[in-house]
């Protein structure tokens, strides 16, 4: 059969559906509306920037407006009872729903057998493997500890050097998670018996290739519509194995074979909506996982958008920390932001309007930049 051809319009639609978006915002979001989110997009990406906001808080304003920055701490650090994320590498370092961790087993087997790309974490799989066992012991039978915990030390074995790399392939390996953030956002490291439910450590692993299909499905239920890079891309699979998972669910119909022009060869999940319209405002964060794929962007909203982080200051042409900004099905104009807590404002350190924005956008813009200072406690939006 020839592929469902589909309309570059309602591809959008379907993807920005699939996002969360053209709902209305809740007037009190509570634990279940961002336990809601947290499913719907599959992962947060952590990000260290906090010029603006840390990036894995951002994208649950995008979708719920003003929440409690608490209520997603609870959720992603809290006690064992609360915890409903987990930390680990997915997309790139992410908090993600706890039923996905079964999906990552495989994973944290394989860096257990030192299948990695660093070769620094690699020694510590193989032959400084007792160096590693032995730090795991450390916090079996003292507590939760950090990198700068182990490298102050200064007494009998523990002055190796490399104890951040040896903690990141505990972590890799699945034998440590995050316990909690310290000041500074520095990374805190126990055993999961101590901080994940014991009804998800107690879950069955899948073999890798259900567990494979399983991250693929849910990538297609976070993007709607989307190329094999793309599905393959949001938890970061392997040419080969994403190609064997979206044969799988192909023949399981799960996924679908469409046509979009001007698109390579996409695919969309079968409980898919497909709105005639969509209506909503946004200010996206450079890793908002509807953005953060920037050829699908392009494709998406004929939006070129590039982070400007590492541009030197005088190359920029947008600004440093640029945020899209999203008025119903089109992204319309950029924002360079910077929280000055210090004097309580939401600094507006530049504004650009794409071509064609509607006339409304800059009334719009400033409500959502109103509602952005009031979720991050800063009285005043500056320009």
């Amino acid at each position: 059969m020839e592929p469902e051809r589909i309309s570059p319009d309602v591809a959008r639609r379907i993807a920005l559906a699939a996002q969360g978006f053209g709902v209305r915002r809740p007037p009190h979001v509570t634990s279940a509306h961002l336990r809601r989110t947290l499913d719907r997009l599959a992962l947060h990406q952590i990000d260290s920037v906090n010029v603006l906001a840390r990036a894995h808080y951002l994208p649950a304003f995008s979708r719920l407006g003003s929440y409690g920055l608490e209520q997603f701490d609870r959720a992603a650090w809290g006690p064992r009872s609360h915890r409903r994320m987990f930390e680990y590498w997915a997309h790139e370092a992410s908090l993600l729903p706890l039923d996905l961790h079964p999906l990552l087993r495989w994973r944290m087997e394989r860096a257990d057998r030192g299948v990695l790309r660093s070769a620094g974490m690699r020694r510590f799989a193989t032959e400084r493997r007792g160096e590693a066992m032995a730090l795991l012991d450390r916090i079996r039978c003292d507590g939760a500890l950090a990198a700068s915990d182990v490298e102050s030390s200064r007494t009998g074995w523990w002055e190796w050097s490399g104890a951040k790399t040896a903690l990141e392939w505990l972590f890799y390996a699945g034998h440590v998670t995050t316990a909690s953030r310290r000041r500074g956002f520095e990374r805190v490291y126990d055993v999961p018996e101590r901080v994940l439910p014991s009804e998800i450590l107690e879950q069955p692993t899948p073999d890798e290739a259900t567990a494979q299909a399983s991250l693929v499905e849910r990538a297609a239920r976070a993007l709607g519509i989307a190329t094999a890079i793309e599905l393959r891309d949001y938890f970061r699979l392997a040419p080969a194995d994403a190609a064997a998972a979206i044969a799988r669910l192909i023949a399981e119909d799960v996924l679908r074979p469409v046509s979009v022009d001007g698109w390579p060869t996409a695919y969309i999940h079968r409980d898919v909506k497909r709105p005639r319209r969509i209506e909503a405002h946004a200010l996206l964060a450079p890793f908002d996982p509807l953005i953060w794929e920037r050829a699908r962007t392009e494709r998406l909203f004929g939006f070129r958008y590039r982070i400007e982080i590492y541009v030197p200051a005088d190359k920029r042409r947008y600004g440093y920390y640029v945020l899209p900004f999203l008025l119903n099905e089109r992204i319309v104009a950029r924002v360079d932001l910077k929280a000055d807590r210090e004097r309580g404002r939401l600094v507006v350190r530049s504004c650009h309007l794409e071509p064609g924005a509607p006339g409304e956008t800059s009334a719009r813009l400033e409500l959502e930049l109103e509602t952005m200072a009031g979720w991050l406690g800063l009285g005043v939006v500056e320009r």
